[in-house]
Formats: structure tokens, C-alpha cells, sequence
């Protein structure tokens, strides 16, 4: 059981969710006014490194094959 909750495919789908989440985050927070580009560059930020994370959890699970 304790190794289904650290799965990689489960910090993959944990990670996509909170990806999902900043993307609302920062929609919202653009909406507002006065914008406060402090936190909105912030948002993106940990938006980026998501993407990475998410990127490389996915590269890890399904390698590419060779051309």
C-alpha cells in the first residue's frame, strides 16, 4: 500500500493536478486589479518547474526508443 502512494505514476498524476490548479491560480490572479506581479511571477515560477517535473516523470515512465 505505502508503495502505491509514491508511485511515479502517482506523483505524476498528483503533480498534473496541481499543474491544473496554478493554471486557475494564475488566471484569476491576471483578472484581478491591480495585478500583483509579484505573486503572479511567483505562480508562474512554480508553474515552470511543475512542467519540468511533470516532463521528466513522463520521459522516466515511457522512455523514448531510439530512431
Amino acid at each position: 500500500m505505502q508503495e502505491n502512494l509514491h508511485s511515479p505514476h502517482r506523483q505524476l498524476i498528483e503533480l498534473r493536478m496541481e499543474h491544473a490548479d496554478l493554471d486557475n491560480l494564475i488566471d484569476r490572479a491576471a483578472e484581478q486589479t491591480p495585478v500583483d506581479e509579484l505573486s503572479l511571477r511567483r505562480l508562474k515560477k512554480r508553474r515552470l518547474l511543475l512542467r519540468d517535473q511533470i516532463a521528466r516523470l513522463e520521459l522516466m515512465l515511457d522512455p523514448k526508443e531510439p530512431a
